[in-house]
């Protein structure tokens, strides 16, 4: 992957892609407003395996990348974690 910084769009991408990979679905059936529990299913362990996943992918480009454990808390949907890792690149 190129070095510049990720926009939302592509750190939707990312986040769309790992998760499919994770829960085995079609990255098509996520969208921004999709929540982890009601609408894919996804439990902690898949919400803890989505974090790995994006914390080894974007600790290449962001040295240092970390999701909070106290913060994971706080993703109830897609649009929850975009915004949150977006934000996040943004500041690194």
């Amino acid at each position: 992957m190129g070095g510049g910084p990720l926009g939302r769009p592509q750190v939707f991408e990312l986040i769309r892609d790992q998760l499919a990979d994770i829960l085995e679905i079609d990255p098509a059936a996520i969208s921004e407003s999709s929540s982890f529990a009601e609408d894919l299913d996804a439990d902690s362990l898949a919400l803890i395996e989505l974090v790995e996943a994006l914390e080894e992918e974007l600790g290449e480009r962001s040295v240092g990348f970390r999701i909070d454990d106290e913060d994971l808390e706080d993703l109830r949907t897609v649009r929850d974690a975009v915004d949150y890792v977006h934000t996040k690149l943004e500041g690194a």
